[in-house]
């Protein structure tokens, strides 16, 4: 399979990661403001952020080298999160938005752990 620009994995992983968050959120509420609310906090840069370290030691040496490659990604300057911030939170989106194309496996491996981290698994919530 055709190796992708780290910008094209950050992309399609900003997608999914919100797919899967979304999924995961719409059994919790069916009031559209409060879905809204939830969803956003857990997509968003400083969550994601946290979801990355997290995640960390069950990370392949492969997806931590694609997180380096990842956070040294130019991004504007109108962004609203600090520059830190949003590296992490584009690594975690690199990671997932690679194993999506290359991996289904390891990317539905990566959601659990997550759901894990996230408590979902038992309908808690966040980290």
């Amino acid at each position: 399979m055709k190796e992708l620009n780290i910008k094209n994995y950050a992309h399609i992983g900003d997608a999914v990661y919100e797919v899967f968050i979304r999924e995961k959120t719409i059994m919790m509420t069916s009031n559209l403001n409060k879905l809204h609310k939830l969803t956003v906090s857990y997509v968003n840069a400083g969550f994601q952020t946290e979801l990355l370290e997290k995640l960390t030691p069950f990370l392949t040496d492969a997806e931590l080298e694609l997180s380096r490659r990842a956070r040294n990604i130019p991004i504007s300057s109108s962004r609203r999160t600090d520059r830190t911030l949003h590296a992490s939170a584009t690594s975690l989106e690199v990671i997932f938005g690679y194993n999506y194309i290359h991996n289904k496996e390891r990317f539905y491996e990566l959601c659990r752990l997550s759901e894990d981290i996230m408590g979902f698994s038992n309908e808690k919530g966040k980290i």
